[in-house]
Order: structure tokens, then C-alpha cells, then sequence
């Protein structure tokens, strides 16, 4: 796989979005993504991890181009197949097949550490134009309980990620009297 040639094609599609989803997201998935293939290393292909990460942001508006960009690197259609399927499965609501899948879905969800919930959706929101209570609300009805993971090594990192995310919430609210 050539590493330069396909970050040239996925970077443009990244510029425009916040700083919580563009390119650095894709590396932290990716620096996540690596640490748990350690545990099956035999079991998976590498390159269905790397196309799955990078593509993980951009499968739902831009699945023709990168079906077209997997063509043109004449990858045989079954692969770029699996590889289109892995991108999908990579979505936090998503149910993944695959072992490839399972590892980028869980490292989306893992990415960035235990403090990474609370970090990311203080400054979505904050870029959304959401007040601190619209966020805090958001983080307790749609994401806090609300994804699997489906590697046993990141369920266990997964739930320490919510506990810590849950006991900031109740210490918040408690300090700002929601």
C-alpha cells in the first residue's frame, strides 16, 4: 500500500472539517487502530485496517470517490469491497462484521484516551454554538451508554472511557449547580 498516495487522496476531504473530526482524528483511529491488532496480528490484513481508518470519516458522503480511488489502484473488486464494508463498520453506531471492522469501530470509540469523550464533545459542542448545558445533555442522551465496543481489550478501555466520562458529569453539574 502506498501510504503517501492515499493520505494525497483523503486529506482534501478532511480540510474543511472540525478540528475534532479532520485529519488528526484519522491518525488518532489509527495510532488506536494499531494497538489493538497486537492481539490478532494473524488474524487480520493490515491494509483493511489503514483503508478502513483513513476512509472512516468520509464513507458516508464519498463512498463513489473512494470506490473509484480503490480502482484505480487496481485492488481486486472483492477487496475493495471489504475494504468499502470495513469503512462502514468503522461508524460508532454501527454493528461491525469483520475482525478489520471491529478494530477501527473500536478504535474510534477508544481514540484519544479516557478523557477523550469529555475533550471532544466540550469542543464540538463549543463549535457547534451549544452552551455548556445543551453539551453536557448531549454527552448524557446520545453518547454515554449509548456504543459497543466489540474487542474484549477495548470494551474494558471503552468502559473506563464512560466512567471517568459519567464522574466529570456529576462533578460538573455539582460545581456549576445544574
Amino acid at each position: 500500500m502506498d501510504i503517501q498516495k492515499l493520505e494525497k487522496f483523503v486529506k482534501p476531504f478532511y480540510i474543511n472539517e472540525d478540528m475534532m473530526h479532520d485529519f488528526s482524528h484519522v491518525l488518532r483511529i489509527i495510532k488506536a487502530a494499531k494497538m489493538l491488532t497486537k492481539r490478532y496480528r494473524s488474524k487480520v490484513e493490515p491494509d483493511l485496517i489503514a483503508f478502513g481508518s483513513y476512509f472512516h470519516g468520509m464513507i458516508f458522503q464519498h463512498e463513489a470517490e473512494i470506490a473509484e480511488f480503490l480502482k484505480s489502484l487496481h485492488l481486486p473488486e472483492e477487496k475493495a469491497h471489504l475494504v468499502i464494508k470495513i469503512s462502514w463498520e468503522s461508524l460508532k453506531e454501527k454493528v461491525p462484521e469483520t475482525l478489520e471492522g471491529k478494530i477501527v469501530h473500536d478504535a474510534n470509540l477508544i481514540e484519544g484516551g479516557k478523557t477523550f469523550i469529555i475533550v471532544k464533545s466540550l469542543i464540538t459542542g463549543s463549535l457547534k454554538g451549544q452552551t455548556l448545558e445543551e453539551t453536557i445533555g448531549y454527552l448524557e442522551n446520545s453518547i454515554i451508554g449509548k456504543f459497543s465496543c466489540y474487542l474484549p481489550q477495548s470494551q474494558e478501555i471503552y468502559a473506563k472511557k464512560e466512567t471517568f466520562a459519567k464522574n466529570f458529569l456529576v462533578q460538573l453539574k455539582k460545581d456549576i449547580a445544574l
